[in-house]
């Protein structure tokens, strides 16, 4: 039943995204194909070869993108979204604009032809968010089955998504370049790093007592069964206690939380809001509000995280779609094929990954992730190329 029941809403979703991006859609590719025409014409950056193979988008000298990589790359960005419950439309926005090339070749538009540029970077946006979505649908569905989601708490995020992934787009699509946005994502990232590290530290987790007295429990738990010995899950999972507009109750593995509803709700459209705006999920702000606002721990975080992203992610494309922004469809598809066998992985695998590792690979990603957007926003380079030349 639930199977269908996702069927059915993932068809309703794509008629739905075709019928939004038809008559917008239309509008860019007109616009698009007039910046192409008025560029300045060469070999040099900044200008368009009109007798260039065409690449991304259709542009004569755009980057050639192999399917091959792009299929192995999305597996990559199902794993660590579906794993960490963040990072996923990071990942996906590194894959974009380092491994594809569309982010360097984007910047030498700039001054040049913006209307390339901005269609280009818009493009990144909601390609990213098409892949944390259903990297999103599948992990919520598991971590749901698996008792390791905790539904007042995503439904709380979503109420407040909804407003924030409608808007963003609406009021910055077409207007954003490359340059303009990336530098400031950089520093919100490492900014993420820098307080998930610090939480790491015995002061930092000081206050996380219950987070950390169920992550043990589940941890003794999963080695139980590693180990061969029969163990029932069924009621050690997510289980309400009380539900109320001023207070939720429940408990995971024997541990009692609770929470004030209006939090989350005012915390997802905050993060929804700036996800919208770098074109990401928001799983890497969700994880530490969840952890670090609402004290639940990593092993519930990813799964109430991954359900609160696809909502949001589903505005936001939607959104995008609306404001006829462009996208390549035959690579859309074959990121989401990789997305699935990632994400199918994700879930299962992390139960083998302490708590503390969790956060280490979120910790490692965010500070690689904002050194390297900084120095491409602000300083116009990748931290490679400034490191190694």
């Amino acid at each position: 039943m639930h199977k269908k029941l996702v069927l059915v809403f993932a068809l309703l979703l794509a008629l739905g995204t075709m019928f939004l991006a038809t008559d917008h859609s239309w509008a860019q590719v007109g616009d698009l194909q007039q910046a192409i025409a008025e560029a300045p014409q060469g070999t040099d950056r900044g200008e368009i070869d009109p007798n260039a193979p065409r690449g991304y988008l259709g542009i004569p000298g755009a980057p050639q993108i192999s399917l091959i990589l792009a299929f192995f790359w999305a597996v990559w960005v199902g794993w660590i979204f579906s794993t960490v419950g963040a990072f996923g439309g990071i990942m996906a926005g590194v894959g974009h604009i380092t491994i594809y090339g569309l982010g360097n070749y984007a910047g030498t538009f700039r001054n040049t032809a913006p209307t390339i540029n901005r269609a280009v970077t818009d493009s990144i946006r909601v390609s990213n968010q098409f892949m944390v979505g259903t990297s999103a649908l599948i992990s919520s569905i598991n971590y749901y089955k698996m008792g390791r989601l905790v539904l007042p708490v995503a439904a709380a995020l979503a109420i407040g998504s909804i407003a924030g992934s409608y808007l963003i787009p609406l009021l910055t699509a077409g207007k954003v370049s490359f340059r303009d946005y990336v530098g400031y994502f950089g520093i919100f990232v490492l900014f993420l790093g820098c307080y998930m590290l610090y939480e790491t530290t015995p002061r930092g987790s000081a206050g996380k007592k219950k987070a950390k007295q169920a992550a043990d429990a589940f941890e003794t738990t999963m080695k139980r069964k590693r180990s061969g010995e029969k163990v029932d899950t069924s009621e050690l999972g997510v289980k309400m206690i009380a539900f109320s507009p001023k207070r939720i109750v429940f408990t995971f593995y024997g541990v009692e939380f609770s929470f004030n509803p209006l939090l989350p709700i005012f915390g997802g459209f905050i993060i929804a809001a700036i996800a919208a705006f770098l074109g990401v999920g928001g799983g890497f702000m969700l994880v530490p509000f969840l952890t670090s606002v609402t004290g639940l721990p990593m092993y519930l975080s990813a799964g109430t995280s991954a359900l609160a992203v696809l909502i949001g992610m589903i505005t936001s494309i939607l959104s995008y779609l609306q404001q006829g922004v462009l996208v390549h469809w035959p690579l859309i598809g074959t990121q989401l094929v990789g997305i699935v066998v990632g994400s199918m992985v994700g879930p299962y695998t992390s139960q083998y990954i302490s708590d503390k590792w969790l956060k280490r690979v979120f910790i490692i990603l965010a500070f690689y992730v904002g050194l390297d957007f900084m120095a491409r926003g602000f300083l116009g380079k990748n931290i490679m190329t400034m490191f190694f030349g």
